[in-house]
């Protein structure tokens, strides 16, 4: 067993680059999203993983594969339900849940921006 601290500190060259955010699926409305990843429990396949999710500024939608508990831990993001059609800014501290299946849009509002998730697949 152990414990793994959440850092507020962690930068970008920490990180393992995606490469474009639409390699995950999303599609880019403004900018060139670049995303970056660190796991922190679990890998990208498993039933249940953690870790950091870092994009790069701009604008992209993203339906969820999986149910997420997410805090950020760098810069700011306004994320979109599309379909409920409210807004909500999240700043570092903050944290959000959504479930799998929803579509969300993502308006980074800093250069960079981070969360540490906690997600669950459904099968």
């Amino acid at each position: 067993m152990s414990i793994t601290r959440i850092t507020t500190s962690l930068r970008q060259q920490d990180m393992h680059p995606i490469g474009s955010i639409t390699n995950l699926g999303a599609t880019v409305e403004a900018g060139d999203v670049q995303a970056f990843a660190t796991g922190t429990f679990g890998g990208p396949t498993d039933p249940v993983s953690a870790g950091y999710f870092g994009v790069t500024h701009g604008t992209f939608r993203m339906t969820y594969p999986f149910n997420e508990q997410a805090t950020v831990v760098q810069g700011s993001v306004k994320l979109t339900d599309v379909a409920a059609g409210t807004s909500v800014t999240y700043n570092v501290g903050d944290s959000w849940f959504v479930t799998q299946g929803t579509e969300v849009l993502w308006e980074i509002q800093s250069d960079f921006f981070v969360k540490h998730f906690f997600a669950v697949f459904d099968k």
